[in-house]
């Protein structure tokens, strides 16, 4: 899953945004003033920065100024103004995209993952490789489609054949939200009827069976009325 920094000092603004994108498959932390801000940025743990320019302490072309420095994260400027001059301004001292203030969700989601796209933050790390043997290997599990075993944690794990489908549509797309109707599709081979809760029975299944991850996290995440995301290493 991509992480985001949103640096804003309009909380409510921010607790909206912070919703929104994490129905899209984004995790958001939040920081209200440019110290605080710079200093979560400076961590490097994140795909992307959402920066507000007008705020308390240190404004965005500051923090910016700061964050460059050290560290070349992806950084979408959000501001109230449009001015010409303040886009080209923040676009010279090193931001990736500029958006002014009042913006639709949808022209924010656009734009974040146009930027990623172009800037593949994406680590490749936590992606599944797959080894000569066709061993299919993310994180602590590995998942052999030829002879239809998984284990995990060094653990064999006793699967049905529709739960083993499952997990390997997972593991082959993690950070990747999946829909119910997808799921469906290619794991039942049936398209999702009305009040199916087969893909429900089949995830809460898996997830029982499966070791509780060695950093404590959930290996796949509801998104409610939008599916699942399997998620990644502990940094994402």
């Amino acid at each position: 899953m991509y992480q985001l920094l949103l640096i804003d000092d309009d909380r409510e603004l921010a607790a909206l945004l912070k919703e929104f994108l994490s129905l899209e498959g984004f995790d958001t932390e939040l920081a209200h003033d440019g110290e605080a801000g710079l200093a979560k940025a400076q961590q490097g743990k994140y795909d992307l920065i959402l920066l507000d320019v007008m705020m308390p302490k240190l404004n965005g072309f500051d923090t910016l100024k700061q964050l460059r420095q050290t560290s070349q994260q992806p950084v979408l400027m959000l501001t109230a103004k449009g001015d010409e001059i303040d886009r080209v301004l923040g676009l010279e001292m090193g931001a990736d995209d500029y958006l002014a203030k009042p913006f639709s969700d949808r022209e924010l989601v656009a734009r974040i993952k146009a930027i990623l796209r172009r800037t593949a933050t994406h680590p490749q790390s936590n992606q599944a490789t797959t080894t000569a043997a066709g061993v299919l290997k993310h994180l602590d599990i590995e998942l052999n489609p030829g002879k239809q075993t998984v284990q995990c944690q060094r653990q064999h794990i006793e699967l049905t054949g529709t739960e083993f489908l499952l997990l390997q549509e997972f593991i082959e797309h993690p950070g990747q939200v999946l829909s119910k109707s997808e799921l469906s599709e290619r794991v039942l081979g049936k398209k999702l009827m009305p009040f199916d809760r087969s893909i429900d029975m089949h995830l809460s299944n898996l997830r029982r069976k499966l070791p509780e991850r060695e950093d404590g996290q959930d290996r796949v995440k509801t998104l409610r009325g939008r599916g699942y995301i399997w998620l990644e290493g502990s940094e994402n």
